[in-house]
C-alpha cells in the first residue's frame, strides 16, 4: 500500500469513527449531565484536532521527501503508519498531562483509558486526584487489582466495600482495622484474634502479642502469650525481652525477674543471662537483682563454658579491676590446658 492510499484509508476510517463517535455522545444525554457529555465532546474534538494536525505536517514532510528525492517507494508506508501513531500518542500523552497541570484530573483519565488504553494510568491519575470511588471501579472492574481498589475506598471512607474486599484477599489484620474504625469492636476483635491464631500457630508470639496488646488492649493476654513463648522455647530470648519491657513498675518487675529465674531449666539460663545484661541497662534500681543473678548463672556455667567469664564485664562495665581479673582467668586457664 502506497502512502497516498494509507492517508486517505485512514482519513475515511477516521470520518467513520468521527461519526459513530457523534452519535455515541448523543446517545449519552439521555443517561449523563449535560456538562459530562459536553466534556467527552470537548475531548473528542481536540484529538480530531490533534489527528488532522498530525496528518497534514506528515503529509507536508512526505512532499518534501518525495521532491528531494531523499525516500523512495520501498518502506514508506511503513514509516509513515508508524510516525503518524507515534505522533499521534505523543499528542495524547500531553494533552493528558496539560489536563493534569490544570488540575483536570477525570479528563486526563479519559484520555489516558479511552484513547491511550492504559487503565492503569487511569486509575491512578483519578486517585492521585480525589476520585477514589471513580478509581477503585476502575481498579476492580478493568484491571482486576483488588488491592489498589480496597485502598481507594478506604480513601473514599467506603469502608464496607473495602472490607468485602480484604476478607477476599484474606488480609485479617486489615478487616479488623477497619471494623475498628466504624467501631465495630465485636467483629474488630473476632478478626484480631484470627490473626493471633495464625501467629501463634507460627511460633511467631511477640507478633501475636503486638495484636493482643495493641490492637486489642488485652495487655494480660499479650503478657500470657509472651511466657507462653518463653516456656515453651519458641522465639525464646525476644519473648522473655517483651515480656519484660511490658511491666513498668520497677518494684514490680524485680520480683517478677526474680520468680521467672527460679523457674529457669538450666538450659535455658545462658538466654536468661542474655535477657538480664538488657534488663541490668535499663534502671540502676535493677541492677543489684539482675548482677546478682549473672553471677550465680556464670559460677555454674563457667566450669564447662569458660568462656562466659566474658559477660563479667556487662555488669561491671566501670570497673578496671573485673576486666584484669577475666584477662588472669583465662591467661591461667590456657596455661593448665598446655599443660
Amino acid at each position: 500500500m502506497n502512502k497516498q492510499k494509507f492517508i486517505d484509508k485512514f482519513m475515511a476510517a477516521f470520518v467513520l469513527l468521527a461519526i459513530f463517535k457523534l452519535i455515541g455522545i448523543a446517545a449519552q444525554l439521555f443517561h449523563e449531565s449535560f456538562w459530562s457529555v459536553v466534556g467527552t465532546l470537548a475531548i473528542f474534538l481536540v484529538v480530531v484536532f490533534i489527528i488532522l494536525l498530525v496528518i497534514t505536517s506528515l503529509k507536508a514532510k512526505e512532499r518534501n521527501e518525495r521532491s528531494s528525492g531523499k525516500r523512495g517507494n520501498s518502506g514508506g508506508s511503513f514509516y509513515l503508519e508508524n510516525a503518524l501513531f507515534d505522533r499521534i500518542r505523543s499528542k495524547y500523552e500531553e494533552l493528558a498531562e496539560k489536563y493534569i497541570a490544570e488540575k483536570d484530573y477525570k479528563k486526563a483519565a479519559r484520555v489516558y483509558m479511552n484513547l491511550l488504553q492504559d487503565n492503569y494510568r487511569g486509575a491512578k491519575t483519578l486517585e492521585d486526584g480525589g476520585f477514589y470511588n471513580e478509581a477503585a471501579v476502575v481498579y476492580l472492574k478493568k484491571l482486576k487489582n483488588k488491592s489498589d481498589a480496597a485502598v481507594c475506598y478506604e480513601k473514599a471512607k467506603q469502608y464496607k466495600k473495602a472490607i468485602d474486599l480484604y476478607k477476599e484477599m484474606e488480609q485479617k489484620e486489615k478487616v479488623g482495622d477497619l471494623y475498628k474504625e466504624i467501631n465495630d469492636l465485636k467483629n474488630a476483635h473476632t478478626y484480631y484474634q484470627m490473626v493471633v491464631d495464625d501467629y501463634t500457630a507460627n511460633n511467631q508470639m511477640v507478633k501475636a502479642s503486638l495484636i493482643y496488646r495493641k490492637k486489642m488492649e488485652k495487655t494480660e493476654e499479650a503478657q500470657k502469650i509472651l511466657l507462653k513463648g518463653w516456656e515453651e522455647d519458641k522465639d525464646a530470648f525476644n519473648c522473655l525481652n517483651n515480656y519484660f519491657a511490658n511491666i513498668f513498675d520497677i518494684k514490680e518487675l524485680k520480683t517478677e525477674i526474680r520468680d521467672l529465674y527460679r523457674k529457669t531449666p538450666d538450659y535455658r539460663k545462658t538466654t536468661y543471662l542474655d535477657a538480664m545484661k538488657h534488663e541490668f541497662r535499663k534502671d540502676p534500681k535493677l541492677q543489684e537483682v539482675t548482677k546478682n543473678i549473672a553471677y550465680e548463672i556464670i559460677a555454674e556455667k563457667i566450669g564447662t563454658r569458660s568462656e562466659i567469664v566474658n559477660e563479667l564485664k556487662y555488669f561491671n562495665p566501670d570497673d578496671g579491676v573485673i576486666l584484669k581479673d577475666i584477662s588472669r582467668f583465662k591467661t591461667g586457664r590456657n596455661k593448665m590446658f598446655r599443660n
